[in-house]
């Protein structure tokens, strides 16, 4: 069982930068491939950014390439997303998700993948 708490959330203006963070609970966070997903008002959740166990291996969706960076502490079960020169579209509430890992280099984009989620924090950019 894993408990994801995400915190980092709040407001900015275009062009600013946030880092999100996502605390896990348990002594196996280490074997957890990790993810960032986003849902905006009206719309489906989306895929964000995703880690391997290792940290060897990230993906991430293109319209946030070259802009966000996901990363993880093992040590610390952390795992973070900075984001920079954000944009209006980034605007959403922010989740965090778990799934236990297949191997060293494992990465999935689909969030039914994910068994454990976060309660999500707010992400709104403003001009």
């Amino acid at each position: 069982q894993v408990q994801l708490v995400e915190s980092g959330g709040g407001l900015v203006q275009t062009g600013g930068s946030l880092r999100l963070s996502c605390a896990a609970s348990g002594r196996s966070f280490s074997t957890y491939t990790m993810g960032w997903f986003r849902q905006a008002p009206g719309k489906e959740r989306e895929f964000v950014a995703t880690i391997s166990w290792s940290g060897a291996k990230t993906s991430y969706v293109d319209s946030v390439k070259g802009r966000f960076t996901i990363s993880r502490d093992n040590a610390k079960n952390t795992v973070y997303l900075q984001m920079n020169s954000l944009k209006l579209e980034d605007t959403a509430v922010y989740y965090c998700a778990a799934k236990k890992s297949s191997g060293y280099l494992d990465t999935t984009t689909a969030p039914t993948e994910y068994s454990y989620w976060g309660q999500g924090t707010q992400v709104t950019v403003s001009t």
